[in-house]
């Protein structure tokens, strides 16, 4: 099932419910741009590879190109996504509790935007409508264990092959290069390390996009009233939107967590900052291919705390490492439970 433009927009104007979660779920997407998307080129910056203002609009482009490129040859994200929980019964209920999940989302990520901390908006999605389902459901009938358990698969994805990947990838580097003259490879790898913020951007979009576009698609059933909706196709406007929304959030944000990341985190060679975003970028796409929700933060910052320790473990500063994992630790149960109140809340008052 899918929708065209001119009837989403009849549908804008004649529904305030389908707006009001169209508007929540395009937030959500915005803040996602503004908060995760700049891992991406984290390393990029950090190495002075190219300068902040120049790679945040590469990866507002290559965001856009990934959430649209992907899609069109593979939607498994999105489909398991929309089937993670379930929205299922009364469809008016149904619709508060989405927009009550949506709005923890803003709210725990805009939080961990504040102080710096690159937390998983995949997670936080994960967790908020996982929250919203089970108060609506009244128990764990609002959860399916045959996706939920992708998610599993994906934390084991993000984080160990993550930091081994990233472990094999610089070693393999300087294996290779090591009888080179270290100046002749800075220009190569220079122009890599821009490469592979590139392809990390352009994997962040094909993840991240497909995960709120099948949230999106959620909504706009919801909002007709059809909650049994069990397969769908994503029109190629709604890609446009969604990328677009994405890249703009890349473009106005994303500082912060680049000096987080990027910075402080594990100082960086430009052939180390390569090996990182080539590592991430492996990892993201056999994530893609095979429909597992993963989280590109934990893919590229434990990318690069597996090139950091290759180096040696004191190159990594595992205080802000602790704090990372601290606040990746707390979002399934911090989001999934402020979804979980927050459905409660609107469903009394709506």
């Amino acid at each position: 099932m899918s929708i065209s433009l001119d009837n989403y927009l009849a549908l804008l104007i004649s529904n305030p419910a389908l707006f009001v979660t169209s508007l929540l779920t395009l937030g959500v997407i915005l803040v996602n741009g503004w908060t995760d998307a700049p891992n991406a080129i984290a390393t990029c910056i950090s190495t002075r590879s190219m300068e902040p203002r120049a790679s945040i609009i590469m990866a507002a482009v290559f965001n856009f190109l990934g959430v649209f490129v992907m899609t069109m040859f593979n939607a498994t994200v999105a489909q398991t996504i929309y089937k993670m929980v379930d929205f299922g019964g009364d469809s008016h209920e149904a619709l508060v509790a989405l927009c009550a999940a949506l709005f923890a989302i803003v709210l725990w990520a805009t939080a961990a935007w504040w102080f710096g901390i690159p937390t998983s908006e995949s997670h936080a999605l994960i967790a908020g409508i996982s929250g919203a389902a089970i108060a609506l459901q009244g128990g764990l009938a609002g959860i399916n264990p045959a996706e939920w358990v992708k998610v599993l698969y994906g934390l084991v994805l993000s984080t160990g092959l993550g930091f081994g990947s990233g472990w094999l990838v610089v070693k393999l580097i300087e294996l290779v290069c090591r009888d080179m003259d270290r100046r002749k490879t800075f220009s190569f790898f220079k122009n890599a390390q821009i490469a592979g913020a590139a392809g990390m951007a352009f994997m962040h979009g094909a993840q991240d996009g497909q995960k709120f576009m099948g949230v999106f698609m959620l909504g706009m059933f919801l909002a007709q009233g059809q909650a049994q909706v069990t397969t769908f196709r994503i029109p190629i406007w709604l890609m446009l939107l969604c990328s677009a929304v994405m890249a703009l959030g890349t473009s106005i944000g994303g500082l912060r967590i680049i000096k987080s990341v990027g910075m402080d985190m594990v100082k960086l060679d430009k052939h180390q900052g390569f090996s990182a975003d080539l590592a991430a970028v492996a990892c993201l796409l056999l994530a893609s291919l095979t429909g597992i929700p993963v989280s590109t933060t934990h893919t590229k910052t434990t990318a690069i705390m597996g090139v950091g320790a290759a180096k040696r473990l004191s190159s990594v500063n595992w205080g802000i490492v602790r704090e990372m994992v601290t606040a990746w630790i707390l979002t399934f149960p911090g989001c999934g439970m402020i979804g979980y109140l927050m459905a409660i809340l609107f469903m009394r008052l709506f």
